[in-house]
């Protein structure tokens, strides 16, 4: 069997879990949902404690106790079931054939390499290659099921498979196409902003969340996203851009400048939305993070970033709001969802191992939430350990599915 994925209709990960896993996945009731949730308990000296029970854990949603149905520790990547979720209580008149038992272990863990090529220049091509090498040399174990996806031009999809090699391979087709400073000023500007940057930043959020939306069936594993991009801004360089007086840059400084229709109230809309749609979407992608209980760990490839050359045209307070701005979302996307941003760094390589420990000793909390209210759609999550000078890390909300899908973004041919 051939299993690809692609950027709008992804194969879901259970299925191929059981394909390649070889287990039998679970039937899920109708209507009842056992909500599960990783936890890290660490004590003061940052190490994993491993010798937890079911009784020493407290989950709070939305400040209210619930009742653990699943415990299971997770040590060195394998997987010990203590506990199986109990069956919930099903629906008058519907006769349910019993649950089929699960293995005790389960080694591995779940992968997906997010190749965001829309988001990093052409020179930072040989920088995300490495960038690949190492992570396959430093995270990546026997066992661990791994995916690689691009959102652009560089057309990778590889797996899920447990082929290290195939995936070491993927990063040969890795190929930036994100735009330079002085290409910016050079766009033409529309009620969306200048050029296609905002229906890039749509391509590579909708990859994500249908790729994210294909994980949520997958359970008892842990599951990590590694994303790697160098953020987002739909408006950068807006000062820049609208400078009369500089010399090769800027958009309203050129010429052809008449035709923009400044009086025109609703072509400056753009600008003003801007920042509220770029957190809606960001928003939306934490929430289907947390929905498929999946870590978000993003990457900056640009590493310890520096002054702008002078050849782009960029005043250097300018650059430097752009790098705050578009690090700050990276770095929302990690901590919302549990993970952690691996940006202002160039020692890739020391910031991968803690990922290997945060996806190789955890918890998995599960139950069936006590809230009837399907309008209530985003929950807070807490958990805490009764025991003094541990400290818990864990998802801080989830959501539940709505009806329908996100509408697709605008077609973007791929040069």
């Amino acid at each position: 069997m051939n299993l690809r994925f692609s950027a709008f209709c992804l194969l879901p990960f259970a299925l191929a879990v059981a394909v390649l896993g070889g287990q039998a996945q679970p039937t899920f009731r109708a209507g009842v949902t056992l909500v599960t949730t990783d936890v890290i308990p660490r004590n003061a000296q940052g190490s994993f404690v491993a010798d937890l029970t079911k009784e020493n854990f407290t989950v709070l949603e939305d400040g209210q106790p619930q009742t653990i149905g699943s415990f299971s520790l997770v040590q060195g990547g394998r997987t010990f079931n203590q506990l199986t979720p109990a069956a919930a209580a099903a629906p008058e008149g519907i006769v349910l054939p019993p649950s089929k038992p699960r293995a005790g272990d389960t080694a591995g863990r779940v992968f997906v390499m997010l190749v965001d090529d829309f988001h990093f220049e052409p020179e930072l091509t040989p920088h995300v290659r490495r960038l690949v090498q190492t992570i396959v040399d430093t995270l990546l174990h026997d066992g661990d099921l791994v995916a690689v996806v691009s959102t652009g031009p560089s057309f990778i999809e590889i797996g899920p498979t447990y082929d290290r090699k195939a995936v070491a391979e993927a990063a040969n087709k890795i190929r930036g196409s994100g735009y330079l400073p002085s290409e910016i000023f050079k766009m033409m500007e529309n009620s969306q902003g200048p050029g296609d940057i905002r229906q890039r930043a749509q391509m590579a959020f909708y990859t994500a969340y249908n790729m994210l939306s294909s994980l949520e069936s997958v359970t008892n594993k842990r599951k990590a996203v590694l994303y790697i991009s160098t953020g987002y801004d739909f408006d950068p360089f807006a000062e820049g851009r609208n400078s009369s007086d500089r010399i090769m840059g800027g958009r309203y400084s050129d010429p052809m400048r008449f035709l923009i229709d400044k009086e025109n109230p609703y072509f400056e809309m753009g600008r003003v939305t801007a920042d509220i749609d770029l957190f809606r979407l960001t928003r939306e992608l934490t929430l289907s993070a947390n929905r498929a209980n999946a870590a978000i760990y993003t990457i900056d490839p640009r590493g310890l970033t520096g002054v702008m050359d002078a050849g782009q045209y960029v005043d250097q307070s300018e650059w430097r709001t752009y790098i705050q701005k578009t690090t700050s979302t990276l770095r929302y996307l990690a901590e919302e969802t549990g993970g952690f941003p691996i940006v202002n760094t160039n020692d890739f390589a020391a910031e991968l191992k803690r990922v290997d420990a945060e996806t190789s000793d955890y918890y998995v909390l599960g139950f069936y939430s006590t809230n009837p209210d399907p309008s209530k759609r985003t929950r807070t999550l807490e958990v805490k350990v009764d025991r003094p000078n541990i400290s818990v890390a864990s998802r801080r909300a989830y959501s539940l599915k709505t009806e329908g899908t996100p509408p697709a973004p605008p077609p973007i041919k791929k040069k």
